[in-house]
C-alpha cells in the first residue's frame, strides 16, 4: 500500500526539512528584519549609509574637484574675454575724486597739468589722480540720462516702456559706433599709443547731460545755454585729454612738429573732441520741447 504524506498547511514547515527555517523568524530585538550588530552589511545609526560607502566617498571627492576645476576654467575664460581685473582699476574712486572730476568736466579751463601719474609703470588709480579715465562718471551718466529721458517724456505725455527703451539702445549704440569709428581711425593713421579701448569708452561717456536738466526747468533758452558751456567744455577736455595720448611724441616739448602724419594725428584729436559735442546735441534735443 502507498503512504499518504499529508499536505501541509499553510505557515506549518515542510515536514521533509530536517531543521527549522529561523533566518526570516523574530530576531533577538523582536522586530522582523533586524540583524544582529555583528552581521554583514550593518552601519552605525549614527552614521549615514553613503557615507559609509567607500565609493561614495570618492564619487563626492571627484565632484568637488570637478567643481574646482570648472570655477578656474570658468575664470580663465571670462578674464579673457571680460577683463575683469583692469575694470576694477576704472571703478577705484571715491567721493572726492568724483567731486573734482565733475568740476574738471565743468571748468577744464582753470586745470593745468594733463598728464596721468605713474607708479612702477602702472598708472595709478582713479581716486589718487584727477586725470585718470574712469567707468564709474561715465555709467551713472548713463543711467542718469535714461531717468531725466523717462522724466522728460512724462512731462510732455509721450512716456512708454518702449521709447524709453529705444532712448537707452539707441544712447548705447552711439556710444558703440563712437567708439568703433575712433578706434579704426588710430588705425589708420597708424598711431602708437596706449589708449585702450576701455580709455576711449571712458573719454566718449564723460557728455555731460546738464542741458536736459536744465531744460526741463527753464525751458529751451535754458538748455541751450547749459548746452552750449557743456559742449565747449568738453571739447576743451578732449584736446587737452587726448593730445597727450595721440601726440606723445611732440606732447612733452608742448610743440607741434611739422609733417603729414603729425597733421593727421591733429586733425584726429580735433574730430574726436568735436564729436562731443554733436553727439550730446542729438542725444538730448528731442527731448526738450
Amino acid at each position: 500500500m502507498k503512504r499518504r504524506v499529508p499536505v501541509a498547511e499553510p505557515g506549518l514547515a515542510d515536514p521533509h526539512q530536517l531543521f527549522h527555517d529561523t533566518s526570516s523568524a523574530h530576531g533577538s530585538g523582536g522586530f522582523p528584519g533586524h540583524r544582529a550588530p555583528g552581521g554583514l552589511g550593518f552601519s552605525s545609526p549614527s552614521q549615514p549609509a553613503f557615507l559609509a560607502d567607500p565609493v561614495s566617498n570618492m564619487a563626492v571627492a571627484y565632484g568637488s574637484s570637478l567643481a574646482a576645476h570648472g570655477k578656474e576654467l570658468v575664470d580663465k575664460n571670462i578674464d579673457r574675454f571680460i577683463p575683469v581685473t583692469k575694470l576694477k582699476y576704472y571703478f577705484a574712486v571715491d567721493t572726492v575724486y568724483v567731486g573734482k572730476k565733475l568740476g574738471l568736466l565743468v571748468f577744464p579751463y582753470l586745470h593745468q597739468d594733463w598728464e596721468v601719474q605713474y607708479q612702477q609703470d602702472m598708472p595709478v588709480a582713479p581716486r589718487f589722480d584727477i586725470n585718470a579715465p574712469d567707468l564709474y562718471i561715465p555709467a551713472m551718466a548713463f543711467i542718469t540720462y535714461i531717468l531725466v529721458a523717462g522724466l522728460a517724456l512724462g512731462t510732455q505725455d509721450r512716456f512708454s516702456p518702449d521709447l524709453l527703451g529705444l532712448q537707452a539702445s539707441s544712447a548705447l549704440a552711439w556710444l558703440t559706433v563712437e567708439v568703433l569709428a575712433i578706434l579704426l581711425s588710430l588705425y589708420l593713421v597708424t598711431v602708437n599709443t596706449d589708449l585702450t579701448t576701455i580709455d576711449l569708452l571712458a573719454f566718449s561717456g564723460y557728455k555731460m547731460i546738464g542741458g536736459v536738466v536744465t531744460g526741463l526747468l527753464f525751458g529751451r533758452t535754458g538748455y541751450y545755454l547749459v548746452l552750449s558751456w557743456c559742449c565747449v567744455a568738453i571739447f576743451v577736455f578732449m584736446i587737452r585729454t587726448l593730445r597727450l595720448k595721440i601726440l606723445s611724441e611732440v606732447a612733452a616739448e608742448g610743440v607741434l612738429v611739422r609733417g603729414a602724419r603729425n597733421q593727421l594725428r591733429m586733425y584726429l584729436t580735433m574730430a574726436i573732441a568735436a564729436a562731443q559735442p554733436l553727439f550730446m546735441y542729438w542725444l538730448t534735443f528731442h527731448l526738450v520741447r
